[in-house]
């Protein structure tokens, strides 16, 4: 039987896993969000105004390091141009394994000691990634924001007079979402920092090896 894509099933473990990344940070790492952006704007908001508890700095490093991530996916989209779109995902996804990794090693050797090291490869991490799969554009499977999403679900439902369109992916991408960080505030009151992340490295991991996409449809990345 001829394969079809993983790519939506890669997606929705790639939003288990951003649950987890943004558990990490904000309960072990000074209230900052690895994956999610729009929370570290308001956060230095917050801190500008003096609420107590967070951290400028650490939203400006979150910030600083998403958007470099976000500078290597472009280049890596422009290196493998002439490529199968496959072997480019692939590539994101082994190198976001390989980041995070690199996170899980750190929290491990220096529990409580490498703060910022930590904020700055999770966040490069996700920005790497969400560039990646905003030029992908699956219609409600962004990873790492729910906002659009929810606004779908509710203003295309049956309840607004719409049909209902995508309700199910757009459930499947919240539960996830919801399940990585319950599954990561568990493990980082319980166990600290390092285990969520190696939870998380091994579901990129096992992502990046299990993705495939139909030869005839893989294209290349301009396609994408």
């Amino acid at each position: 039987m001829p394969r079809r894509s993983t790519l939506p099933a890669a997606l929705t473990v790639l939003t288990v896993v951003s649950g987890i990344v943004d558990a990490v940070s904000y309960l072990g790492l000074g209230r900052v969000f690895a994956a999610n952006m729009t929370g570290n704007v308001v956060v230095m908001g917050f801190a500008a105004a003096g609420a107590p508890g967070f951290s400028a700095l650490g939203s400006l490093t979150c910030l600083g390091a998403f958007l470099a991530g976000a500078v290597c996916a472009g280049r890596l989209t422009g290196m493998f141009a002439e490529r199968a779109r496959e072997i480019w995902v692939r590539s994101v996804f082994v190198t976001e394994a390989v980041l995070l990794a690199v996170a899980t090693a750190v929290a491990f050797a220096w529990p409580g000691e490498a703060t910022y090291a930590l904020i700055a490869v999770l966040a490069g991490a996700m920005g790497l990634r969400n560039a990646t799969v905003r030029k992908l554009a699956v219609p409600d499977m962004t990873t790492t924001v729910l906002t659009m999403t929810l606004t779908g679900l509710a203003s295309e439902s049956s309840l607004a007079g719409g049909t209902g369109v995508r309700t199910g992916r757009r459930m499947v991408s919240v539960v996830a979402m919801v399940a990585g960080a319950t599954l990561g505030a568990l493990l980082v009151l319980h166990h600290g920092l390092g285990w969520p992340l190696l939870v998380g490295t091994l579901l990129v991991a096992a992502t990046a090896a299990g993705y495939r996409e139909p030869a005839a449809d893989a294209g290349d990345v301009r396609s994408a």
